[in-house]
């Protein structure tokens, strides 16, 4: 007898999502197996009355699984929480645990996007594209503030060395680049490379670009705050294309007012759960922090779509439906997180 279609509520969903996880579906020949309901609200503790009767959720970044969303879900007859997405920081995984519901996720999609959009934003930070391209459109040809700097011989470091930050670090080097790294957990491919981990403070002091590829733990929660933007070189190129709540955006905000970080380019923001994924272009900004980054010509902020590739949405459409898959099939998804 054919067993009952797995409900699955997808939350956070937008056209392009809903793209990809119906072609991965077919491809994988869950038709008949998942019926997949999609919601364009984020998940939380407001929101979760919508997932009532199903038998997993699928999340994204900016969706709040916390103890109390997780305790309506669990009693609402949710089995599995599947994350499209790399990091876990959004869901409470003991909550999770101690009502017996499965937590997974994509643990690689394509390192390759988010490495090759942290490149993006520092040569366009640095060759001052941005600006260029405003001003030829009305008709400025003139180079004046314009000026960049050869980034071949420049010493740039990179604060965690997983898939990403090792591709970045191949990136750089091709570029000429002196790299150095910090992280708890040296990667042989990047040593093999000729990347130099050294410690944070002297990675801090030495390089003339500073990009963030380390995931958001309660260690890596506000890493760059106050005493470690003192401890950077003056004028310094600082990236941030991992999670937003690894930087103070309050002590960026000095750094920048003083002169210490020279450019910014971020594709996440620590409150960017009500702006990112959204056209507000009709309305306003509510984040006052958020509206004073902007007003410094030397930042740059791209709206979280450092994966935002065709392979990467095929990779983490294909990975999220083979996840739910399995665990209905044999009670165990392909890449379960524990606490």
């Amino acid at each position: 007898m054919p067993k009952t279609p797995f409900r699955v509520d997808v939350f956070s969903t937008k056209p392009y999502d809903i793209h990809y996880l119906q072609r991965a579906v077919l491809q994988k020949g869950g038709g008949d197996q998942l019926d997949l309901r999609f919601h364009d609200s984020h998940l939380n503790a407001r929101t979760v009355a919508l997932a009532d009767g199903a038998d997993a959720v699928c999340v994204f970044v900016n969706d709040d699984v916390c103890a109390e969303t997780i305790e309506d879900l669990a009693a609402g007859g949710c089995k599995l929480i599947a994350l499209r997405c790399a990091g876990v920081n959004n869901v409470d995984l003991r909550a999770a645990e101690a009502k017996g519901i499965t937590v997974c996720r994509v643990p690689a999609y394509s390192p390759h996007a988010v490495a090759e959009h942290t490149v993006a934003l520092m040569l366009t930070l640095n060759r001052k594209i941005h600006k260029a391209y405003s001003q030829v459109r009305e008709g400025n040809f003139a180079l004046d503030g314009l000026m960049g700097f050869d980034m071949h011989g420049k010493t740039a470091g990179i604060v965690g060395t997983g898939l990403i930050g090792e591709g970045l670090a191949r990136i750089l080097l091709g570029f000429g680049c002196k790299v150095l790294a910090f992280d708890p957990s040296p990667n042989e491919a990047c040593v093999a490379m000729g990347v130099d981990y050294v410690s944070l403070e002297d990675l801090f002091a030495a390089s003339d670009i500073l990009s963030l590829q380390c995931p958001l733990t309660p260690q890596t929660h506000h890493l760059i705050d106050d005493k470690a933007v003192l401890q950077m070189k003056r004028a310094v190129m600082l990236i941030n294309t991992s999670r937003g709540a690894v930087i103070d955006t309050q002590a960026v905000l000095r750094g920048l007012k003083s002169g210490h970080i020279g450019s910014l380019g971020l594709d996440v923001y620590q409150e960017e759960s009500s702006l990112f994924f959204e056209d507000l272009s009709s309305s306003y900004i509510p984040d006052d922090l958020f509206a004073r980054l902007l007003t410094f010509p030397s930042v740059i902020i791209t709206s979280h779509q450092g994966f935002f590739t065709e392979e990467a949405l095929s990779t983490i459409a294909e990975t999220t439906v083979s996840n739910i898959v399995s665990f209905r099939e044999n009670g165990v998804p392909g890449y379960e997180i524990s606490v």
